[in-house]
């Protein structure tokens, strides 16, 4: 099969347990539900079966993934051409904020995966310019988010286009009744795989909080980046505003660094991204667009500026580090007013969260933190 050249040439050497358990059932053509962290493969887990169950020679939509956001598209699509590579299969993402006639001549160049967020699907479909009529594969990725952004009826009625003979698989971080009720309604007999029972059972991953006043934060922020050298980082703020604010601090004391949220149009987001991939950028301060799907290998920590209401929220963040095997650090800083909230986030995770003692400055000589790295 011309897919294992692809695995090879990636360095695949070793399969992780998710894709380990759900490629040979997907290549069967049988549906799956599959739970598991993020950073550990799932894109390989449903992408390899995808590539090889295709017909080459058909030059129609057979392949349909659809996921949350315009990043994971982009992601997705990227790690589906290399899959693809030598069985010359066009693949093709389509989301919001790009030009939609490019995306509808790609399409008419005879596009076999499309890799998608629903609004865009939906309104290719509706223009009568994506035929579902041949798709043979669906793929519901980061499945409780898009229904936490309320992308239920949606993808209702973008499998209502498919043929019922098709066969669907669902990936998600978490899996609870929502998820459920909807893979109960549109898949037929599906196999579970359930790798972790929470997203943040990384055993190579090492997690930090301290605790301090909401004034101190920034300064903390200084010392954990001074005192620890840290090279490639996210920075997680809960409000543009914070998010820009930070940034431009941060920029004046030297740090290369951007802020990333949704006020900024899709090409400034990407070039942000593309820039941090690079190493042009060794920090990204992003409000929580930035949580899911983001997939830059070497991220060494993710600091939590703001602790998130949702526990989820936690485990999504600390899950852009410490993937596909790499050790990662995430640190928390807890204002006394978020404490209710971190206790919610330490309750229902597996993995110890050590407690940092007071930073003091970025001049203080005996920062307690250096000891923890």
């Amino acid at each position: 099969m011309e897919v294992f050249k692809s695995i090879k040439e990636l360095g695949y050497d070793t399969l992780f347990p998710i894709q380990a358990q759900a490629i040979m059932p997907l290549l069967e053509g049988k549906d799956i539900i599959g739970q598991a962290q993020t950073g550990t493969g799932k894109t390989a887990a449903f992408g390899l079966p995808m590539v090889e169950r295709i017909d080459a020679q058909l030059r129609r939509v057979q392949g349909l993934i659809i996921v949350p956001t315009r990043e994971l598209a982009l992601q997705v699509a990227d790690n589906m051409a290399q899959f693809a590579k030598y069985r010359r299969l066009r693949v093709l993402p389509v989301y919001g904020g790009a030009s939609i006639e490019r995306q509808i001549h790609e399409l008419q160049n005879g596009a076999q995966i499309v890799v998608g967020t629903p609004g865009r699907l939906i309104d290719l479909m509706e223009r009568r310019k994506l035929d579902l009529s041949s798709v043979k594969i669906v793929v519901l990725d980061e499945a409780d988010r898009m229904l936490d952004m309320g992308f239920i009826e949606d993808i209702s009625f973008i499998l209502s286009r498919v043929p019922a003979d098709r066969q669907t698989s669902l990936f998600s971080a978490t899996i609870d009744k929502t998820v459920m009720n909807v893979a109960n309604r549109y898949m037929k007999n599906p196999i579970k795989i359930f790798v972790s029972k929470d997203e943040i059972g990384l055993t190579q991953m090492k997690q930090y909080y301290t605790v301090v006043n909401q004034g101190a934060k920034f300064d903390t922020l200084c010392t954990i980046l001074h005192e620890n050298n840290v090279e490639r980082a996210i920075v997680f703020c809960r409000t543009r505003h914070e998010t820009s604010k930070i940034a431009d601090r941060l920029a004046q004391k030297g740090y290369r660094t951007q802020a990333l949220h949704a006020g900024y149009t899709q090409p400034q987001r990407e070039r942000a991204i593309n820039a941090f991939r690079a190493g042009k950028l060794n920090l990204l301060i992003a409000t929580d667009v930035a949580a899911r799907g983001l997939d830059i290998e070497g991220i060494t920590h993710i600091i939590n500026f703001d602790i998130p209401a949702e526990p989820q929220v936690y485990f999504h963040r600390t899950g852009r580090t410490a993937r596909k095997g790499c050790d990662g650090t995430a640190i928390s800083l807890v204002s006394y007013g978020e404490m209710s909230n971190f206790n919610n986030i330490k309750a229902i995770t597996k993995t110890k969260i050590e407690e940092l003692k007071s930073t003091g400055t970025q001049n203080s000589q005996d920062s307690p933190i250096v000891g923890f790295f």
